[in-house]
């Protein structure tokens, strides 16, 4: 019955290799379970329940896709999304992280809405392949940064805004070293790289007691516990806020989220599907519907337990590599996810400076889509590149994403290329100038 559901052997599975694939593509992503509730719990959120909210998501999200859409492929709460949730929304444009989840709730809508509806291919397609990378690239250096501020290697400062932190505390020596063999250890194929470092560099710091960059040194919460209690985020949403917003900004919120994830998820089922040969003589994705009503349906559901935007991950190629071609791989990662609930004192124990070379590994794997850019035309790279470098430098998504539009559509038209500028970009340009007009 699972042979001809999952059609395993008709993809020249077995159902050995689909849960070892599973539980391979597990371990490289294992970590966002710690990384999320950290990163949104810089913004006021309940650790617990974040982490609850994180494994649930994970869980629901994969089990969809899997036994829905018969994927390979795992969700998690996205790494980039969180942080311009926490950051630059909550922190940077002042709104609750209640409102924020309200958001994310619509945003989730939205996409479930496109994800129906022949429309999504028309806007998948209608975004310049330079701007996707771009963004991709973009959300990376803004992890980056994000990454060595928490490691305490980059700090501000009132003359240069940033300047290098004490690079002589023993907590910026293990952040460094923890990415360095998270880096060895991906060259060397060892699954759960990433999971490895953290652990390792947490081991230490308890051992030793090394103190983060506010002083306080970690200390082992214990390994195995019920799962917590994650009240303080179920169905916390401010519908109410939100509505109360200016209409720009409920646009602008509504949009970055949704774009982001929109691009992101099809860049990543595209690719991993290649990868896995699963693509159709067309070099379309088969039920990609399927897929998008399985990642968009995530991030409702996520939004209503308490976490941001919910997406497909690149780290399933690690399963696909392994042997998984089917949603049974997915499916055994999301078992894998619900069994991570009783980890939570683990995770607690777990320091900034553990997880710092984590962010900083992903951030440099986001980065990599910058070599997809045309840079034979300066009309496509030059916006790409104000795309990129305005999200770390603004420290804001949704401004790089308007800055990078805005420059595409000027510098285009201004060079007699206004045939590579179809509607859609002319009505997100539009939307973003509108924006920043009326800021």
């Amino acid at each position: 019955m699972m042979d001809a559901y999952f059609k395993i052997s008709e993809l020249n599975s077995s159902v050995r290799q689909e849960i070892i694939a599973g539980l391979t593509t597990f371990l490289t992503m294992a970590y966002i379970i710690v990384v999320n509730p950290q990163i949104l719990s810089a913004a006021g959120m309940d650790f617990d329940a974040v982490f609850v909210a994180t494994c649930l998501a994970a869980a629901i999200g994969t089990f969809i896709m899997g036994i829905y859409a018969n994927y390979p492929i795992a969700l998690a709460p996205g790494m980039g999304l969180n942080a311009f949730f926490a950051f630059v929304v909550v922190k940077g444009m002042h709104v609750s992280w209640e409102v924020a989840l309200a958001a994310v709730f619509f945003s989730g809508v939205v996409f479930v809405i496109l994800s129906v509806v022949p429309v999504r291919e028309w806007i998948i397609n209608s975004i310049p392949k330079s701007q996707k990378m771009a963004i991709a690239s973009g959300i990376g250096f803004f992890l980056g940064l994000i990454a060595l501020e928490n490691a305490g290697i980059v700090v501000g400062h009132p003359a240069t805004y940033v300047t290098v932190g004490d690079l002589g505390t023993w907590s910026v020596v293990l952040a460094s070293a923890g990415f360095f063999v998270i880096v060895a250890l991906d060259y060397w194929k060892v699954p759960g790289a990433i999971v490895i470092g953290i652990l390792a560099v947490t081991a230490i710091g308890i051992i030793f007691a090394i103190p983060d960059s506010q002083n306080q040194a970690p200390e082992l919460h214990g390994l195995f516990a019920a799962p917590p209690d994650m009240g303080p985020t179920f169905l916390a949403l401010d519908f109410g806020g939100f509505l109360k917003l200016a209409f720009a900004t409920v646009l602008i919120l509504v949009f970055s989220f949704l774009m982001v994830d929109l691009f992101d998820t099809a860049g990543t089922l595209i690719g991993l599907a290649h990868q896995a040969g699963l693509l159709d003589k067309k070099g379309n994705l088969p039920r990609l519907g399927k897929a998008l009503i399985a990642d968009s349906t995530a991030t409702v559901a996520g939004s209503l337990l308490g976490t941001s935007t919910t997406t497909s991950y690149i780290e399933s190629a690690a399963g696909i590599k392994a042997g998984g071609r089917t949603g049974l791989t997915a499916v055994v990662v999301g078992v894998l996810f619900l069994v991570c609930l009783i980890l939570a004192p683990l995770a607690k124990s777990i320091p900034w400076y553990a997880t710092a070379p984590a962010i900083l590994f992903v951030a440099c794997m986001m980065a990599s889509g910058l070599a997809q850019i045309d840079w034979n035309d300066i009309t496509e790279y030059v916006p790409a590149v104000i795309t990129a470098i305005s999200m770390p430098l603004t420290f804001s998504i949704a401004t790089g994403i308007g800055f990078g539009f805005i420059s595409f559509v000027a510098i285009k038209l201004l060079s007699g290329r206004a045939k590579d500028v179809n509607p859609a970009v002319l009505i997100v340009a539009a939307v973003f100038i509108l924006y920043f007009a009326t800021k």
